[in-house]
């Protein structure tokens, strides 16, 4: 998440460098040619025109899904704060208290669920987008995604014991098993008569929110913005991109005819093509770099941040001492 007031021009130009050269370079060469008399690659304007209007209906289609994706993802991970925080008091307060044993082992393994699905949200796919060329330059230097950086073994480490550790590694889906753990947990004590059937459904109801929460946020991760819209949308782009300049050449060529500009304003093309070229190409991008909201991009969902507020406001309801530190934004970007 990006916390800064606004990017500044030099993130965008940097973010952007390649892409706009190439622009230049697409607007330069019809523009030459022209200028040295191949007035044949002159195209109307009007089918240019269309096909731009076309694309921008298809862009801000494309942005709204986006947003909506991204604004979904930040709802789950608020659902998971606030389901979090009411497991944490309902089990403290129906089991014996704060200095419980069983109560500090199961706040521990939610720790251990918050870590392992933040591990997994963090899993690349085929259709995300870190690792393209301009995102992997711009995250060089300015930040870092911890669950690429660290190992989920290390981290769980902390929150279990060896035999549940060893259990949970050997699973598939490990955030899943932690809470299938939980609830196996609770239907002992509900066996053994620590738990009435009332305290046992009200907190294997805040289970099953949690799970209802996992859920929603693997649905997200693991379906993506439709792959034909994009394929389309982006065939659309590079046609519009490769167009523009011809369709625009007669238009700046007569742009100073009976001044003194006559034979100047032809180079007009060449700035003006790959400004509007790289306008509709930016909107694009960012589009792109929001409709997979756990991928780590500078704009997803901090899910670091969140799991560690989450712990520590647990871990201070059992007057835990030793509470870690909230984790802050690195170049005004936090994850």
């Amino acid at each position: 998440m990006f916390t800064g007031r606004r990017y500044t021009p030099l993130v965008f130009f940097k973010w952007t460098l390649r892409k706009t050269l190439c622009f230049f370079l697409i607007a330069s060469i019809p523009t030459i040619l022209y200028a040295f008399g191949w007035h044949f690659l002159s195209l109307p304007w009007q089918p240019v025109a269309l096909l731009g209007t076309a694309l921008a209906f298809s862009v801000g289609f494309k942005n709204n899904a986006s947003y909506g994706r991204l604004w979904e993802a930040r709802q789950i991970y608020g659902a998971i704060i606030n389901d979090s925080r009411s497991f944490a008091f309902t089990l403290r307060d129906t089991l014996g208290g704060k200095e419980d044993k069983t109560v500090k082992m199961m706040f521990y393994r939610h720790f251990a669920w918050l870590t392992t699905l933040r591990f997994q949200l963090r899993e690349f796919r085929p259709w995300e987008n870190t690792k393209n060329r301009s995102n992997k330059d711009f995250s060089e230097g300015n930040f870092v995604i911890p669950e690429w950086e660290g190992k989920v073994e290390e981290e769980l480490k902390q929150y279990l014991n060896d035999e549940e550790l060893t259990y949970i590694l050997s699973k598939k889906n490990k955030s899943t098993q932690l809470i299938a753990l939980q609830s196996e947990t609770l239907g002992k004590l509900k066996k053994e008569g620590t738990l009435s059937h009332i305290e046992w459904l009200e907190l294997q109801n805040c289970i099953t929110r949690l799970i209802d929460d996992q859920g929603k946020a693997e649905r997200i991760k693991n379906f993506p913005y439709p792959r034909n819209f994009e394929t389309v949308m982006t065939f659309l782009m590079y046609i519009f991109i490769f167009l523009l300049p011809f369709g625009l050449l007669k238009e700046y060529a007569g742009l100073g005819k009976g001044t003194f500009l006559e034979d100047y304003t032809i180079w007009f093309n060449i700035p003006f093509t790959a400004l509007i070229t790289w306008a509709f190409h930016i909107l694009d991008t960012i589009g792109e770099s929001s409709v997979n909201p756990f991928e780590g991009n500078p704009n997803d969902v901090p899910i670091t941040q969140i799991s560690r507020m989450v712990e520590i406001d647990m871990k201070d309801m059992l007057d835990d001492k030793n509470l870690p530190q909230p984790l802050s934004a690195q170049n005004n970007i936090l994850m």
